[in-house]
């Protein structure tokens, strides 16, 4: 069986935006909007549920600091936040992370229904 390599636990320092002592964040590889962040766990965990309770307010933390820099940066104030957590859930990357995407106006025609289209036919429930 091949051993899992952790992209995540080989970050170059120069990727790195900002970090403390449980979390770092760095602008993701293959973002779904400008200024598309991730906010990761030092620690390698592949749950959410397997957090610390100070991970988590770390997480949180740089979700409030990073969101307000971005606001300010792409003139936004709207942001999509997520965590894929399992494979059912979408989760390709075995090390949890937190999504935090900036919306633009001309990003999609109509963005109503957000993260309710990870299942497309469930997504429109408006008239």
């Amino acid at each position: 069986m091949a051993t899992y390599h952790c992209p995540f636990c080989h970050i170059r320092a120069e990727q790195i935006i900002d970090q403390d002592e449980w979390v770092f964040v760095i602008r993701d590889g293959f973002p779904v909007t400008r200024g598309h962040t991730l906010i990761i766990p030092n620690r390698h965990i592949e749950s959410y549920f397997e957090t610390t309770k100070a991970e988590r307010r770390s997480m949180d933390e740089m979700l409030f600091k990073h969101r307000g820099e971005l606001a300010l940066q792409y003139s936004t104030d709207s942001f999509n936040i997520g965590i894929n957590d399992g494979p059912m859930a979408g989760q390709t990357m075995k090390h949890i992370h937190l999504h935090i995407i900036p919306r633009h106006s001309d990003d999609m025609p109509d963005p109503r229904g957000g993260v309710r289209f990870v299942i497309p036919d469930k997504a429109k429930y408006w008239p």
